[in-house]
């Protein structure tokens, strides 16, 4: 693959929606061999208790930039959302963090369509590969850039970076510190890829997992569990679908938790006392609530909310 003359600028539309997104939206427009012709992203959505109208994080981004034409196509494999971007006579394509699929006339531009991944790949393809990385243990991650075929995530690979992990990490924390590693792998790769230099090799066959869409019944912190699974996901399953308990009926929102061993007695399901702070017996250790959400309270510290349930009992 050649990028032409040298010095020849390309002309590239980016597909991005959220957070993970922007950071590379600035690195691609400052880019000495981008053309930034458009940029795609997904409509503005009412967010909130008052269902304020607010614009994607890359959408905000371009405006900082003052970088654009933005479109915000509510299908992108419309026709006419199709004929849009097309018009725009892009050469390249590049997406991150946009969710959905990317018609064949953009995978066939001619240089084709990049994507940055939040994950090592071929490990943890799909919609929620931060959450699963934190779930799952895992003591590194890497940002990947692909190449983009028609299936989910199983584009030839054109560059990795590993990420070590300290196990303490929330999904938001990982997310934001992934986001400025993908844009650097991005910025770092563009000239090779462009000119032919890097070459785009096939993913691995093995030790492929699909992650789907989080539900809110995820959250559910299941006792019969060892506590150490259940503080990954208080820690992956920020913000959304967030983690909860059922204490005695009540359904008790958990932010912040850590792990400490079991004591004799301990049920699983249990709420004992861990000090001053409250935890929930498990399978396989405690787990104790440092930060709690009760029904239609605040948050709060969760040896606040033990005192105010024994004082209230």
């Amino acid at each position: 693959m050649s990028g032409g003359p040298a010095g020849e600028r390309v002309r590239t539309v980016y597909l991005g929606s959220g957070a993970f997104g922007a950071p590379a939206l600035r690195r691609l427009a400052a880019h000495p061999r981008i053309e930034l012709v458009g940029i795609v992203t997904a409509p503005a959505r009412p967010v909130g208790r008052h269902a304020v109208l607010t614009a994607t994080p890359v959408a905000a981004q371009a405006a900082e930039l003052g970088a654009g034409p933005v479109l915000t196509p509510e299908r992108l494999r419309a026709p006419e959302s199709v004929a849009a971007i097309l018009a725009l006579a892009p050469s390249l394509a590049v997406l991150a963090d946009y969710g959905q699929i990317v018609p064949a006339a953009l995978l066939d531009l001619p240089h084709g369509a990049l994507n940055l991944h939040p994950s090592a790949l071929p490990r943890f393809r799909g919609a929620s590969p931060v959450p699963a990385t934190i779930a799952a243990g895992d003591e590194d991650t890497a940002v990947s850039l692909m190449r983009m075929d028609a299936g989910l995530d199983t584009g030839p690979l054109v560059a990795q970076m590993r990420v070590p992990l300290s196990g303490r990490e929330t999904a938001p924390e990982l997310e934001a510190h992934l986001a400025e590693l993908a844009a650097d792998l991005l910025d770092r790769s563009l000239d090779g890829w462009l000119d032919g230099s890097i070459p785009a090799v096939p993913q691995a066959s093995d030790g492929v997992i699909l992650t789907r869409p989080l539900r809110r019944a995820d959250g559910a912190l299941d006792p019969d569990r060892p506590a150490i699974e259940l503080e990954r996901l208080v820690r992956a399953y920020q913000p959304w679908p967030g983690t909860f308990a059922e204490i005695d009926g009540e359904r008790l929102v958990v932010s912040a938790a850590r792990v400490e061993a079991s004591a004799a007695g301990d049920r699983p399901g249990d709420l004992v006392r861990q000090g001053d702070e409250p935890a929930l017996a498990t399978a396989d250790g405690r787990l104790v609530l440092e930060r709690v959400t009760p029904s239609g309270k605040r948050p709060m510290g969760g040896a606040d909310w033990l005192r105010g349930r024994r004082s209230n009992a």
